[in-house]
């Protein structure tokens, strides 16, 4: 089942943002700085929202859509900038349903595409995204 995140429930998402910064090796990882920062994408939100997948009725996975605009294409877009399942959780159709369920929020929202990266070595991730219909960019990112 999937939910939108709100005040009501972020607390059950922290710790899966935790684990999922873990895996991406980010440092430091401060708990306080991440309900902050996540609190800001509740159900009114104009600067994107986040979506908990949940499995007999444990919290398992979720998903964080940001918007944004896109020159190229003249038009608002979203960032599918997290998406995270639970190691023992994985290869369930859980991170499809989540991002067939934020390109449908995106949409309604009146994004003209959902986008994402991933790290070159995540070939799990990748398996999953290959399986949908989707375009694979041959753009290089960059951070500074």
């Amino acid at each position: 089942m999937i939910e939108r995140v709100s005040n009501n429930n972020l607390d059950e998402v922290l710790p899966l943002i935790e684990q999922y910064q873990a895996f991406y090796k980010a440092v430091p990882i401060s708990a306080s700085d991440n309900k902050q920062f996540f609190a800001q994408f509740g159900e009114d939100s104009t600067l994107g929202c986040q979506f908990l997948y949940r499995s007999q009725k444990t919290a398992v996975g979720f998903a964080t859509v940001y918007f944004t605009f896109n020159s190229t294409i003249a038009a608002k877009v979203a960032i599918l900038n997290d998406l995270y399942v639970l190691p023992g959780c994985r290869g369930q159709q859980i991170g499809k349903r989540l991002i067939e369920h934020c390109r449908s929020f995106a949409l309604k929202k009146g994004a003209a595409r959902l986008q994402w990266v991933t790290a070159p070595d995540n070939t799990a991730a990748q398996k999953v995204y290959d399986s949908l219909n989707v375009k694979k960019s041959e753009w290089l990112f960059y951070t500074y």
